[in-house]
């Protein structure tokens, strides 16, 4: 079972995470107000810092030249991509593959699952992505994901039956859920960010990293 985790904010964060097991560290590099952003620079330099450990980048633009200039500056192993449904296409997703076919960048399309249409909706998207990432929708964030709530697991599991490619479950998994999700949903990998969180008194947040080791081990351990 692999293991993401969201989001590193330094070099050193993104370091201990991955000594624990983490297979995927993910990054946000933004500047609109995102949980736990990081400037483009340093989203460059915790990608650049990570050998043997999968690097992700979120976007939630439904710009392509900025994502696709994100991306080439960033430069993680693969690009998530989470923005508000329905404001990319799978047209798109071929013009950002184009754009970046050199650079060995691959894509993990976020799935909103909110009704029964996902299913349909992860099929079609699968065709042009790499992974998905099935996650819960809030009007709190913009995007998809970084709600903390779970979603129908019934749906997500009807989705890893129906698609060809790897499949990450994400949206309100903790370390008291983690076992069950997986079970019911059978996905590729999971993936943490609200539930494996140390919150600060400024309100920010950086991970508690006994969090993540537990939520790693009760992820691997059930396969």
């Amino acid at each position: 079972m692999k293991v993401q985790i969201y989001t590193l904010q330094s070099v050193d964060e993104a370091k201990k995470v991955a000594s624990l097991g983490v297979d995927l560290v993910g990054v946000t590099p933004a500047n609109i107000g995102l949980p736990g952003e990081i400037t483009l620079e340093m989203g460059k330099d915790i990608c650049a810092s990570l050998t043997g450990t999968t690097t992700v980048a979120i976007s939630v633009s439904n710009n392509i030249s900025e994502i696709i200039d994100m991306a080439l500056f960033v430069k993680p192993d693969i690009l998530h991509l989470c923005g508000n449904p329905g404001s990319i296409s799978v047209n798109d997703i071929e013009k950002i593959k184009e754009k970046l076919l050199d650079t060995g960048i691959e894509i993990m399309f976020a799935i909103s699952v909110d009704s029964e249409k996902a299913i349909q909706n992860a099929i079609k998207f699968s065709d042009v992505s790499d992974y998905l990432i099935l996650d819960t929708s809030t009007t709190d964030v913009e995007g998809i994901g970084a709600s903390g709530k779970t979603h129908d697991w019934n749906i997500s599991r009807s989705i890893v039956q129906n698609v060809k490619i790897p499949v990450i479950l994400a949206g309100g998994l903790s370390i008291e859920n983690v076992q069950e999700a997986i079970a019911k949903v059978q996905p590729w990998g999971v993936d943490s960010l609200t539930h494996t969180n140390k919150l600060m008194d400024d309100g920010s947040f950086v991970k508690d990293f006994k969090k993540v080791e537990e939520f790693v081990k009760k992820s691997k351990e059930i396969i």
